[in-house]
């Protein structure tokens, strides 16, 4: 009986009694580990060491192992530094046991100020006491004051031989550049949830302790990566369940819904069922859900279609569980990428409002009611594609004429054909055909300047009257003189005056373009749409219509934007 008191007094958490002791135990750093094994086998070790990542990847452990690993003796006690450390020589237990005189773990979140720094580096220029290197390890480093930082700088530069510095943090931006410039920097990765999930087989089995699948899994999920957030969630569903570690226990410790309960709910948000919606959350509400682990699972749930969506293959894929595949095969197949990025979307503004909403289930509702109406609305393509049926094209379209569209003058006979191409040889009949030569010959400064800043009282074959505003210059004036002459093989007799512009090549055309856009908007079709689409209007025409005869015209396509319909169906998410 005293026996079983003593064991119970002297337990140790499953975070601390399965604490990696060597790099073969460490999880998921395997770059680390390859790196640290070459600077050991070829006697490359750096002064300092950074290690970086979140809480719960070992960090503290990994600086602990790169100790032992340095101050080794191995089961002889005439060992070298070595990738395996034995565990069982004075210092490997003294290092493991947080006693090593040599070995010296600082917290920085208690010891921020710089006369702590000065008293830790009292003892940098003694000598080890009992082992190879004298190490110090740093936790919490970013908590250093600036003064501490900066008295730290220069023994971090250039420490004794016998000195190795290892930090450790999770805040790696708030280390001032001037630390880790010195130190050799080490990211530890997230722990996979296949990771995660066999290591507490492992421990499972050795402590002969009988566990469900899916409720590992779900724990793996929760810890984020953080194999010791991990192994405290595992402790505890093993304490709840009496020494089984069960689904239901574990959804009920974390606040899980039922899988299957929120992938009916996802289905019927899908269908646009509202008052289906609300029932089945108020029943995992009930349950023992809490509002935003429902929502971060839905959110989940949008990102697994989507990419099944986009990649069909990834629904047979290992890492889902058969709920999953089921549902995406069910489901998948009825949810179109669009809707799904809305979902998305919807979804992620409703995190922020849940954090700020005094009563969370209140404002899920009505998050969850929104996206309902808005995923049974149709899309903006089907609306399109319903008003196109519904209306009927008128049977004549009368387009304004645009001023003759620029081209190079076409040259009918052999001989001119001959002449053109030496570059002389055409004819302009108008400033158009002129402006037209311009733009082909991909002089568009000059064809720009052309249509914009003169206006035309006078136009003949080798003669031109015109009006030119203050930004043409004789330069201008010059080089097109000069093209007039190698178009042409004439030179042109130019009268220019000044003032007040008349209507310019680009005013018709604009003109032309509008008159074009409002025929075009008299189209039923047109109108169908613009009368949809609360304050549309017609940007672009894609194509200028061509009339084939009176009675039948060819369709323009047309492109659309500005458009925001008066419930904000059409919001930002599309």
């Amino acid at each position: 009986m005293a026996e079983d008191t003593q064991n119970k007094e002297n337990y140790v958490v499953l975070a601390r009694k399965y604490r990696p002791q060597n790099f073969n135990e460490l999880l998921g750093q395997d770059a680390l580990v390859q790196t640290l094994t070459n600077a050991i086998k070829n006697n490359r070790l750096h002064h300092a060491y950074i290690l970086t990542g979140i809480r719960g990847v070992g960090k503290t452990t990994t600086a602990r192992i790169i100790a032992k690993a340095l101050n080794c003796t191995g089961k002889d006690g005439h060992g070298g530094p070595t990738i395996n450390p034995c565990g069982i020589c004075e210092n490997c237990r003294a290092i493991s046991e947080s006693r090593h005189i040599d070995v010296l773990e600082l917290d920085a979140a208690s010891r921020t100020g710089v006369d702590d720094m000065r008293e830790i580096l009292d003892g940098v220029r003694y000598k080890p006491t009992n082992a190879r290197y004298k190490i110090y390890i740093i936790d919490e480093v970013h908590m250093l004051s600036k003064s501490a930082f900066n008295a730290l700088l220069k023994t971090l530069e250039e420490p004794p031989s016998h000195v190795i510095f290892i930090f450790a943090t999770t805040e790696i931006r708030k280390v001032p550049v001037t630390v880790l410039s010195r130190c050799q920097r080490f990211d530890l990765q997230r722990l996979t949830i296949d990771t995660l999930v066999n290591h507490f087989k492992n421990i499972i089995a050795k402590e002969g302790l009988s566990a469900e699948d899916e409720a590992l899994h779900l724990i793996a999920k929760a810890a984020d990566g953080s194999c010791r957030d991990g192994l405290s969630l595992l402790d505890q569903a093993i304490s709840l369940g009496g020494g089984a570690v069960k689904t239901d226990v574990v959804k009920n410790m974390i606040g899980l819904a039922d899988r299957t309960q929120t992938f009916d709910l996802f289905e019927k948000l899908l269908a646009g069922k509202v008052d289906a919606v609300v029932q089945n959350l108020a029943e995992m509400y009930k349950n023992g859900a809490t509002p935003l682990t429902v929502l971060q699972d839905l959110i989940n749930i949008t990102h697994l279609l989507a990419k099944v969506k986009i990649i069909p293959a990834f629904a047979n894929d290992d890492s889902l569980s058969e709920s999953e595949k089921e549902f995406c095969a069910r489901v998948a197949p009825n949810a179109p990428i669009a809707i799904l990025s809305k979902i998305w979307q919807m979804m992620i503004k409703g995190l922020s409002e849940l954090s700020l909403a005094p009563v969370q289930i209140d404002a899920l509702e009505m998050i969850l009611i929104r996206i309902a109406y808005s995923a049974s609305l149709p899309t903006p393509l089907e609306i399109l594609n319903d008003v196109k049926k519904k209306s009927e094209l008128a049977p004549t379209i009368a387009v304004a004429s645009r001023p003759a569209q620029a081209q190079p003058a076409v040259v009918p006979s052999a001989k001119q054909a001959e002449t053109v191409s030496e570059g002389k040889g055409l004819t302009f009949n108008s400033p158009e055909e002129l402006a037209a030569y311009l733009e082909s010959s991909k002089k568009v400064l000059m064809a720009y300047t052309f249509k914009h800043d003169i206006s035309f009282s006078e136009f003949a074959q080798g003669k031109m009257k015109i009006t030119a505003s203050d930004k043409i210059n004789n330069d201008f004036l010059l080089n097109l003189q000069n093209i007039l002459i190698e178009a042409t093989g004439r030179k042109w007799d130019i009268e220019v005056l000044r003032g007040h512009l008349g209507e310019t090549i680009a005013d018709k055309e604009e003109a032309a373009d509008n008159a074009n856009k409002k025929s075009v908007s008299d189209l039923p079709l047109v109108k169908a749409i613009l009368a949809e689409f609360k304050g549309a209007k017609i940007e672009t025409l894609m194509r200028k219509i061509s009339s084939t005869d009176e009675d039948e015209a060819e369709e323009a396509t047309s492109s659309f934007n500005s458009y925001e319909d008066n419930d904000n169906y059409f919001d930002e998410d599309l």
